[in-house]
């Protein structure tokens, strides 16, 4: 068997990106996948075919809500849901197979099957040990389970974020238990789709960590949309009878306990890295106490030649950062700088309106200490938006108010997951919120509103 420089375990979105990486740097690589296809959850269960149902959910919401109002009459559209998963499933394998001709452009070994390290150099897919100088663990993640819930996703009566992405039919009513951006994103999907949709929260706010400003108008915008909020609730328990689930849950507030049917049961409790069946334990890789691989500045673990990223290691749990933190491994492991800028790391929800943020809330700004400033400017004031009824949300951007250094931006409106990066190479670049209110921003666009927003961090915004 040859000797490999690097052999990567999974090839999601980090695993791919650290192999690609890699073997542009000249070094021999492989990368272990027991998937049929190439791309890992983002691409098989997850970023991917989520993103086609939001987008095609949205289409069937303008034909819907907008049409007539731009003198598009007779749009008589139903819904097809076995077409709407095709499109879904097409859309899955153009990326995945797209992974699978870079891994041949750039001449990387798939070895198909699940790893087990055995050691520092070793690491045994089926009934093979393959000996490589360089190990990463690109792993990802699973969902989290949630405390007497039991997910049946061939059932499609209590799904987890995999069963939710092809249920059997569209279901009359949905529970989705979690307000993060999983259950928020699913959940509106079928909102759209024609579901009554309850979100049941425990904590009192949704998207936990989010600035505060933008949680109380996301969810105001998102219960326009249709979706009901329970916050503040702990649930208990899920039982189904005759094919309809009952969601059983306490309000923290006062103890009292309520119920809750639906035909669906969507539990969207956020993810736990996945380092099952890697017999990291025998080797003595260390984990922290949420189950997290343990990493240092390189990357690397307590065990020399073995290294991890994305999912499996602390941080946000987001396929950027993942690709980051794979090209960043994969250069260290060349023998080159490798450098992952943590505080510039842009997050998204994918909704209509979209959300976007990066840097500092300014919750988290004030409890720095510092001095800090804020502009604001909403989408009504923006003419794009509100050419495409798009008008509800707003720029928020938080500055150092001694030195006027964007500290952080948050977006909810259109195109806000677009609109985020100018500000993510600013910061990147320790700009001033005066160089982006000095940059000449093409009119009309929905960009201008991050330029106003920059204004009002100075002498005021021209639109507000």
């Amino acid at each position: 068997m040859p000797t490999y420089d690097l052999i990567v375990i999974g090839a999601g979105p980090g695993g791919y990106v650290c192999a690609i990486r890699a073997a542009q740097l000249g070094l021999k690589v492989a990368c272990v996948e027991g998937r049929e296809t190439l791309g890992g959850t983002c691409l098989n269960v997850g970023c991917i075919p989520s993103k086609a149902l939001l987008h095609a959910s949205h289409m069937l919401h303008e034909t819907h809500e907008n049409f007539a109002r731009m003198g598009l009459m007779d749009a008589s559209v139903n819904v097809d849901w076995a077409q709407m998963q095709s499109y879904k499933s097409d859309t899955v394998g153009t990326n995945t197979k797209g992974i699978e001709f870079l891994f041949k452009k750039n001449k990387i070994d798939w070895i198909k099957g699940w790893a087990q390290i055995e050691g520092p150099g070793k690491v045994r897919v089926g009934d093979t040990t393959h000996e490589t100088k360089n190990i990463v663990i690109a792993s990802g993640s699973v969902p989290s389970a949630l405390k007497g819930v039991e997910v049946d996703n061939e059932g499609g009566v209590i799904v987890d974020s995999t069963g939710a992405l092809a249920l059997p039919k569209i279901p009359k009513s949905m529970v989705v238990i979690g307000a993060g951006v999983i259950g928020l994103e699913l959940g509106s999907v079928y909102a759209r789709l024609g579901a009554e949709v309850s979100v049941v929260e425990f904590l009192d706010v949704i998207t936990p960590g989010m600035d505060g400003e933008v949680q109380k108008q996301f969810q105001k915008i998102l219960g326009k949309q249709g979706l009901k909020f329970t916050l503040g609730a702990a649930v208990s328990g899920v039982t189904v009878e005759n094919g309809t689930a009952t969601v059983s849950y306490k309000l923290r507030k006062d103890d009292s306990e309520h119920r809750i049917e639906a035909e669906t049961v969507l539990v969207a409790t956020g993810r736990r890295p996945h380092v099952d069946g890697l017999g990291l334990d025998k080797i003595g890789v260390e984990l922290n106490e949420r189950g997290f691989v343990t990493i240092d500045e390189h990357w690397q673990t307590n065990v020399p030649g073995i290294y991890a990223i994305g999912d499996a290691v602390p941080g946000p749990m987001l396929a950027h950062k993942a690709e980051d933190e794979g090209m960043a491994a994969a250069e260290v492991i060349a023998g080159k700088h490798g450098h992952v800028n943590y505080g510039v790391i842009p997050g998204v929800i994918y909704t209509t309106p979209e959300v976007a943020s990066v840097g500092l809330t300014e919750e988290a700004a004030k409890e720095t200490g510092r001095r800090i400033k804020t502009g604001k400017f909403p989408f009504m004031g923006n003419a794009r938006a509100k050419a495409m009824f798009q008008g509800e949300g707003f720029v928020k951007m938080i500055v150092d108010a001694d030195t006027d250094r964007v500290l952080g931006c948050h977006i909810i409106g259109p195109n806000a997951g677009e609109m985020i990066h100018e500000v993510c190479v600013a910061m990147e670049f320790g700009a001033a919120a005066q160089d982006i209110a000095m940059t000449c921003h093409a009119h009309p666009t929905c960009s201008e509103a991050v330029r106003e927003a920059a204004l009002a961090c100075g002498d005021g915004a021209i639109h507000a």
